[in-house]
């Protein structure tokens, strides 16, 4: 265990002492993702896109990586964003419950252990400056750092900056996702150049926000990318339109 990780777990364990926590899932008081909520929660079924992670009914790939081949070379989801997992990433989200993070990362790095990913560094999705400013931290941040500490990976949150404020991507068609997020980052080559990148974000719904991200690390001369995240929507939640 890293030592940031172990400073990391002693203060969110020496805060939950002097706050108890109340589940981010159910509100179950006591933990801060307790175990109805663990075992409740849908992890993504298998076969699934080797590319997007998309689950398919068929092993290969989906056909809108078929068409356009994504520059990441691997998104793959924790859970399904639904039930638990989705008041967690709210309440983590919106309502400053930011010991989730610690919380779902320690799940998290069990997850991506099976994955077999070989990273160098691990960067959140960055907020712009506006909602920043707003919320007052990345909720993508409370996860990915101790997911890094934990695998002995370096956490680099300014690898990638928002070269331009975008709108939110909820309501919006996956021809206008692409387009909101098209060239609204940038990586920074002294920090990913030559590296294997671990890009992390809190849901994914059609992917364009971790493919804008991968192309500017790429453009910025890193090695390869990957792209996790704690949850999936899929289409049957009705939030995937064309």
């Amino acid at each position: 265990m890293s030592l940031a990780y172990w400073l990391n777990q002693w203060m969110w364990g020496s805060l939950d002492w002097l706050f108890p926590p109340v589940c981010g899932g159910c509100n179950q008081a006591g933990f801060r993702w307790c175990p109805d909520c663990q075992k409740q929660v849908q992890t993504i079924p298998e076969p699934v896109c080797r590319n997007c992670g998309l689950p398919l009914s068929y092993p290969g790939q989906c056909t809108s990586c078929k068409k356009s081949i994504p520059p990441y070379q691997m998104m793959r989801s924790w859970l399904v964003f639904e039930g638990p997992i989705r008041n967690a990433l709210h309440k983590l989200k919106y309502h400053r419950n930011m010991a989730l993070g610690d919380a779902l990362a320690k799940h998290l790095a069990e997850y991506v252990g099976m994955l077999g990913w070989h990273v160098d560094l691990v960067v959140p999705v960055p907020l712009g400056k506006m909602r920043t400013k707003e919320r007052g931290y990345n909720q993508v941040g409370l996860v990915a750092m101790p997911l890094a500490a934990v695998n002995h990976w370096r956490y680099a949150p300014r690898a990638v900056i928002r070269s331009r404020e975008t709108r939110s991507q909820v309501g919006l068609t996956v021809a206008e996702r692409k387009e909101n997020v098209l060239g609204a980052f940038r990586g920074d080559s002294a920090l990913v150049s030559g590296a294997t990148i671990l890009l992390v974000d809190d849901v994914a719904t059609t992917g364009a926000t971790l493919s804008s991200c991968a192309t500017a690390v790429l453009d910025a001369g890193a090695r390869s990318v990957y792209a996790l995240t704690l949850a999936r929507a899929l289409p049957h939640h009705g939030l995937i339109m064309v």
